[in-house]
């Protein structure tokens, strides 16, 4: 950074470590007012010290870096660059990936393609820490569980543009690797929040609704079809487990709806004790008095 003649400022965030980490801060932080420390209580995860770091930041460009030294500082000029061209978002691409091949890669790849192909939002390595945030797109978006690896498809929903480079990847030869393949389950269960974030977040009703009308209109040809067994074939009703899937389907579907308007109402709320908007305003023109 100083080599390109750049102000900055790097936040440490200390994830809870148990060993000298926090006072090996200390000592960074008395070279200057530019290297800021935050230390947790406990450890909390990536998700949570990345949501501190942008939390506590102060300029106008993010960005994120692992402190397991495979990244190299040395690309970061280039995603500024890359930012320049008028982009909002520039993801590092591990094009060269220097980890396990099974353990690592091959979930890290059925991850990324799922991730793209849910989202919309088509890059190569999610994972890929090393990303140049315009500080516009991130700054208010919560962080919950593990999605960090979200933050590109948080800001192209704020209408951010977003793009990828390839950036260098060095063997680690620290401490050990926290991920491996359960990694791709907590990716599917957090791409369906996602996915339900950013499709039906103003409209849960769309969602609970249309389970419980097709549960109800199962429930109904269930009982048709018991109906016509019963008096046309002479088959009893307590011999199928037809009446059995004719009451589970409806009660599912009353509850589903139930839980849709439940939930419609709490988006009402959010939004409305919030004074937040359900859009967002790029800017104005001939609008005196707003910004």
């Amino acid at each position: 950074m100083e080599a390109a003649g750049l102000d900055y400022e790097v936040i440490f965030v200390n994830d809870g470590s148990t060993d000298s980490t926090e006072k090996t801060l200390d000592l960074v932080a008395a070279k200057g007012p530019q290297y800021k420390i935050v230390n947790f209580r406990r450890n909390f995860g990536q998700t949570a010290a990345m949501m501190a770091g942008i939390d506590f930041a102060s300029g106008d460009i993010i960005i994120p870096l692992d402190g397991d030294l495979q990244n190299d500082p040395a690309d970061i000029p280039r995603l500024l660059d890359k930012l320049a061209e008028g982009y909002d978002v520039v993801s590092g691409w591990r094009l060269d990936r220097k980890d396990a091949a099974l353990k690592r890669n091959l979930p890290s790849r059925l991850a990324n393609w799922l991730i793209s192909r849910m989202s919309g939002v088509k890059l190569h390595d999610y994972g890929c820490s090393l990303k140049a945030y315009k500080k516009h797109v991130v700054k208010g978006i919560r962080l919950y569980g593990e999605m960090h690896r979200f933050i590109p498809i948080y800001a192209a929903w704020q209408g951010g543009r977003v793009t990828e480079i390839p950036v260098n990847h060095f063997p680690r030869i620290h401490g050990e690797s926290k991920y491996g393949l359960e990694r791709v389950v907590k990716v599917i269960l957090d791409l369906l929040v996602v996915k339900f974030l950013a499709s039906y977040a103003n409209k849960p009703i769309y969602v609970f609704g249309g389970f419980g009308l097709i549960s109800i209109a199962i429930s109904f040809a269930s009982g048709l079809v018991a109906i016509y067994l019963k008096f046309l074939e002479n088959v009893s009703f307590i011999s199928t487990p037809l009446p059995l899937l004719v009451v589970l389907a409806f009660i599912t579907g009353v509850m589903s709806i139930l839980m849709g308007l439940i939930a419609e109402i709490i988006m009402r709320t959010y939004y409305e004790s919030q004074g937040k908007q359900v859009y967002l305003v790029k800017d104005t023109i001939n609008l005196p008095g707003v910004k």
